[in-house]
């Protein structure tokens, strides 16, 4: 009867570097620490539940609930939750910065709406801060196959434990790379936008109303003026109207 090797998870704190312990010389200009603990956070649960599941490994439905806690599926559904957390705050603030110009230089309202992010761009911001997290599927890939090893290894192959608990520790370190390529992409969003909200600041009212409308309006209403203080003559028209 083949004996298999006990699955333990190893403690991937150390491995998540500054996603757990930020090291920078300034924050993003969008808030994302919230994000980046919660992320940790998940991956520290990610550990424990295995852990759980370890104490209580007797049979193959335990040894497949840790093989599962800690898989492919779970590390991929943090990141993306943390990248669509991350996109829909950084697009929120870009409208916000682009009402605030608005508000600025007086832009009508119904104009405003040609300047706020569409869906497409918000869905095509989240695109690019998840670009960073190519090294990261990578190594799960390479979880993938260790996993597949480990779920069969007996006490005799101590080498596809290893291997499977260093890929573990390498899916931490390269998600830790994922997420400072997400810090870096948002600066550039930043960036990538600062000329709409330049093109929204230097717009200015047009002009043609006044000359149309009101510079008109203003030369009747001062012949009128002078019409009525009989500084002027007034048309037989108008003084049949006003009595004169």
């Amino acid at each position: 009867m083949k004996l298999l090797m006990p699955l333990r998870v190893p403690e991937l704190a150390p491995s998540l570097g500054r996603i757990i312990v930020p090291r920078r010389q300034q924050p993003p200009w969008v808030p994302l620490d919230d994000i980046r603990e919660e992320l940790a956070t998940r991956v520290l649960e990610l550990g424990g539940e295995g852990r759980a599941a370890a104490t209580r490994e007797g049979d193959g439905d335990e040894r497949a609930r840790i093989l599962e806690t800690t898989g492919r599926r779970a590390w991929a559904a943090a990141w993306d939750h943390a990248v669509r957390r991350a996109a829909g705050r950084v697009a929120d603030a870009l409208d916000a910065g682009l009402k605030h110009t608005a508000r600025q230089v007086r832009l009508p309202h119904r104009r405003l709406r040609r300047y706020l992010l569409t869906s497409a761009e918000k869905r095509a911001i989240a695109a690019r801060l998840g670009t960073g997290g190519a090294t990261f599927v990578a190594a799960l890939d390479a979880l993938d196959e260790a996993a597949a090893r480990a779920a069969g290894a007996s006490v005799l192959e101590k080498d596809a434990h290893a291997a499977w608990q260093e890929a573990l520790r390498t899916v931490a370190r390269r998600l830790e790379t994922a997420w400072l390529a997400l810090e870096t992409e948002v600066e550039e969003e930043r960036l990538r936008w600062m000329s709409e909200s330049e093109t929204l600041a230097a717009w200015r009212p047009a002009l043609w109303p006044i000359f149309v409308v009101w510079v008109p309006l203003a030369v009747l209403l001062v012949w009128l003026g002078l019409v009525l203080g009989g500084y002027v003559p007034a048309p037989a028209w108008l003084a049949a109207r006003l009595g004169f």
